[in-house]
């Protein structure tokens, strides 16, 4: 089944199920390293601080690329400053806040680790979460210099909005860099996730979680 008929197929899909609130993510193809969807706010950490959240704390550190340390890597073809979770400490947990509410989310996740963890939160109450063997499409096995553990990832919310979330690594190291985050306005009518996958282009894999 050639790339056409698999999204149509799986627009289809989506079309008769109805579509319950849920979290959609999409995993761009080879070579892209920020997020293709327009008007979002951007966080590349280039300046060295975590300026465009309003907040982040916990257990994390950045780093210019190459880190140069024994405990997080540099994202595969990311030549500049990227965050790691956690660090210096071995296991751990930063905590994104957003200043609104949101419903995209988008990442370079760097050498996927089955030990991975994002979780979305809207207030106190969990809406999704995902580890590293949840991105199917990826392999989890914290390789560094494989596009197959190395890509950006997209997170679309439907019927649901988060203004924060968690990365948690439970070892060395939850590596991510050129984040993005804002609004896609999707409605709630049941097909309207399934017209705008199909719209999307250069996506190479999709794949739907439930919260």
């Amino acid at each position: 089944m050639n790339n056409v008929k698999l999204l149509l197929a799986l627009g289809a899909a989506l079309l008769a199920s109805g579509l319950q609130a849920s979290v959609i993510t999409t995993v761009e193809l080879a070579n892209v390293w920020t997020t293709q969807q327009t008007g979002m706010t951007e966080v590349d950490f280039n300046n060295g601080t975590t300026a465009g959240y309003d907040s982040v704390t916990g257990a994390y550190s950045l780093f210019n690329s190459p880190s140069g340390t024994n405990q997080s890597a540099s994202p595969y073809g990311i030549d500049s400053t990227f965050i790691s979770v956690p660090n210096p400490s071995r296991s751990g947990t930063a905590t994104f806040t957003l200043d609104a509410s949101y419903d995209y989310f988008g990442m370079f996740w760097g050498s996927v680790d089955s030990y991975n963890s994002i979780d979305f939160y809207d207030g106190n109450s969990l809406v999704a979460s995902f580890d590293g063997d949840d991105i199917s499409e990826l392999m989890a096995d914290g390789g560094q210099q494989s596009w197959e553990s190395n890509r950006y990832v997209n997170f679309f919310f439907d019927g649901e909005v988060y203004d924060s979330f968690d990365l948690t690594s439970t070892n060395y190291a939850f590596e991510t860099d050129n984040h993005a985050f804002g609004n896609i306005a999707m409605v709630s009518e049941p097909g309207s996730l399934a017209l705008l996958i199909l719209g999307l282009g250069g996506l190479g894999f999709l794949r739907r979680k439930k919260a």
